[in-house]
This record gives structure tokens, sequence and C-alpha cells, in this order.
């Protein structure tokens, strides 16, 4: 079995152990109806049917992988498994409850990746599939066989963009043509001149505030540490003598800090 190393792996037993193998030929994408993250669409498949995806797909491009691609997994139809041990890797996406709402730009870009993998790693050709068991990319209503209750999933906004985005994304990714998105690295002077929004001043403005509420703070627990002290010796204070102990603490623990400033 392959696990998909962008996934976060959620087995299922005994299915991932007991289910035939299939030699992975097809890639077919599904909504699942509900608003669901990975983990909540493996614990549907665990604890309320005996049906599953090889894979599940959160809003935000979060993935669980509940099967191993080379694993059959129960949502495809005969697609699963055919005669001669092909069969397809399968992704449930979350949706609303209609089916309706188009795949997020977070569940786009990780469908894209993990249709590049699936044809690095198994060698899925870069097509649309011709027939249900022509090898390639393909989405649930795509074929008859594969959808024989004639729903349509994934949803119509879905497919188009399975068509005009998703599909092509896959190919460009693949043949090199696009690179995965990276994060910018932000320039130091940018990082400290940050405000965040609302924010009156730059993240250096707060570093500095802070660095003298430290100050003041160790001047304060040098203050009481002193007090403290000399109530220990026994014997109350007058309110004179609290005065001058706290201010010799304040005085000792500022010197302290400037001393270590230094260092």
């Amino acid at each position: 079995m392959a696990w998909y190393p962008g996934a976060t792996k959620m087995e299922l037993q005994p299915e991932s152990d007991s289910q035939p193998a299939i030699k992975p030929t097809q890639f077919i994408l599904h909504s699942i109806v509900a608003p669901w993250t990975p983990r909540r669409t493996y614990e549907y498949w665990r604890d309320s049917t005996n049906l599953e995806s090889h894979f599940g797909l959160g809003y935000d491009g979060s993935l669980g992988q509940f099967i191993g691609t080379e694993t059959r997994a129960d949502a495809n139809g005969p697609a699963n498994r055919r005669a001669d041990g092909t069969g397809a890797v399968s992704l449930e996406s979350a949706s609303n409850l209609q089916a309706s709402d188009p795949w997020t730009d977070e569940q786009v870009e990780a469908i894209i990746q993990l249709g590049v993998w699936l044809h690095e790693k198994h060698g899925i050709p870069l097509r649309i599939c011709r027939s249900s068991a022509d090898p390639g990319y393909g989405y649930h209503r795509l074929h008859t066989a594969w959808n024989p209750d004639a729903h349509s999933c994934p949803g119509d906004a879905r497919v188009k963009q399975f068509r005009e985005v998703v599909f092509p994304g896959i190919v460009a990714r693949a043949t090199g043509k696009t690179k995965p998105p990276q994060e910018d690295d932000m320039d130091p002077v940018d990082v400290w001149a940050y405000k965040g929004r609302g924010e009156k001043h730059d993240a250096y403005s707060y570093l500095r505030g802070t660095r003298g509420a430290v100050t003041a703070l160790t001047a304060q627990v040098g203050a009481l540490t002193a007090t403290v002290g000399k109530l220990a010796e026994g014997g109350g204070l007058d309110a004179a003598e609290i005065k001058a102990a706290a201010e010799a603490g304040a005085q000792a623990a500022l010197a302290q800090l400037g001393e270590a400033l230094q260092d």
C-alpha cells in the first residue's frame, strides 16, 4: 500500500488490511455533501458505514488518508476494483449540504498536488477518463457506471472547476509548466515594521515597549523582595522604612538589569 506524504494518515481498520489490493489507474473526485474536516470524514467511515474513500479533504485544504492507494476503497461502484485488478483512487471533499459550492482555493491546490503525486507514484496518465475503465482523472458523475444512482456529485460548480482549473492545473504542474505556490520571504526590516490591522504601532515599537515594561516590573519585584526581607528580620516597619526599602530595592534591581543589558 502507498501513503501520500501530504496527507495525515488516519488508517481505517479492518478495511485497510482486509480489502484486496488494486493497481491504481484512475483518480475520481467526490463531494461528501457536508462541511466536514478529514477527521470527521474518517469518523463517519469508521462508525457509520461500510463504505469509504481513500482521502478526505477539508475546506482549508487539510487532507486525510484512510486507505493506502494500492488497496481497494469503496466509493466508486465498479471502479473500486475491476476484474483485472485495476481500480480508482477516491477523494471525498467538504462541501455545503447541497454540494452546490465550488472548491475553495485551498482545496483546489490540495487536489492538484495529490493529482501530481498520483501521476508520479502510480503512472496515472494525464487525461480525463474516456470511459469508465479508461485510466486517467475524473469526477463521480462523469460515467454512469461510476454513478448508477445518477446524482450530481461533485456538483455543477465543481465539475466546471475540474475541467477549467483542477485538471489543467494537474497537467501543468506535472509537466513542469507551473510550480507549487511558495510563501514570500519577508525582509527583516519589513518584519519589524509590520503593523496589524487597526494597530497604531509597528512590531519594533512593541518590542521596545516590552523591554520598558520588563524593566519596570523587575524594579518592582526587587522593591518587594527588599521589603519582605526587612519584614522577615522581625519587627514591624513604619511608613518611612517601607518607602526607603522599596526605593533601595528598586535601585538595586535597576542596577542589576543595566549590568545585564551591557553584557
